[in-house]
């Protein structure tokens, strides 16, 4: 039986290995079958075929029939897929409790303490990172914003504004919440519903004439992207973050010019 390798690894969203998706899609194709026939027309190694069948059966994909030789019946792909979306969302429902409990407890505490006093001991020239990938970036970002306690200072383009709106119009009216003042900074082309909702809890400005990206916080951190969105694949997208005064007191003035022109 001749399977695409595209098709096959198509499957991994269903949370299966090359073995068991070999396997299950040669069941698929005969409906029942034993272990050994199955070996056969996926290329899985006999010595693996019983496992990997083990392996499916647990996770729901076959059926073992009763009986010498041993059988196996295929579950329907639909039926699969419920099962996986329930399993799914039941490992994260636990680990959401788990991660719950972490929260309010001593370990977690005792973590802080340890980067808080770790922290004291890291050269300024040593806080800097990068990132690629606009999810990686974005990941940052909102940590940013999050923890921010005076000022959120955001230049974003016409295509970041309708993303970063999404990412962060919660954590940045919490921030407002807490009396942080926010700037943002956009094209003139920009989403004017989107500018709309903006303007409720931000001083926005929708003048900006050149393609830079940039938040900073606190006057303290920035967060700088490299890449023009418009020209670079979402995987492409990067971005570092610098956590420097001095250097981000200068762009803090650009950004004021912006905003005055």
């Amino acid at each position: 039986m001749i399977v695409q390798k595209d098709f096959l690894n198509k499957l991994k969203d269903f949370g299966l290995n090359s073995y068991e998706s070999k396997l299950w899609v040669a069941l698929l194709s005969r409906g029942v079958s034993t272990a050994g026939e199955l070996s056969d027309i996926s290329n899985v190694p006999r010595s693996r075929a019983y496992d990997v069948l083990e392996s499916l059966e647990k996770k729901g994909f076959v059926i073992v029939k009763v009986g010498k030789p041993i059988k196996y019946l295929a579950v329907p792909p639909t039926e699969v897929v419920e099962r996986v979306k329930k399993k799914v969302m039941e490992e994260a429902n636990q680990r959401n409790k788990v991660l719950c409990t972490l929260k309010e407890s001593d370990v977690l505490g005792e973590l802080t303490t340890l980067h808080t006093e770790g922290i004291k001991l890291v050269d300024p020239t040593d806080k800097s990172g990068a990132f690629r990938g606009r999810d990686k970036v974005h990941e940052h970002l909102n940590t940013m914003v999050k923890n921010a306690q005076s000022s959120i200072t955001l230049m974003i383009s016409k295509e970041g504004l309708e993303r970063k709106y999404d990412l962060l119009a919660a954590p940045l009216k919490k921030a407002v919440k807490k009396g942080v003042k926010i700037n943002v900074a956009v094209p003139a082309n920009a989403n004017k519903t989107i500018l709309k909702e903006l303007s409720q809890f931000a001083t926005v400005s929708n003048n900006v004439k050149g393609n830079a990206r940039f938040c900073l916080v606190d006057n303290e951190q920035m967060l700088l992207f490299l890449t023009d969105d418009k020209k670079v694949h979402k995987s492409y997208d990067s971005a570092v973050w610098v956590e420097a005064p001095q250097f981000i007191n200068y762009f803090g003035s650009l950004f004021n010019k912006e905003m005055k022109e």
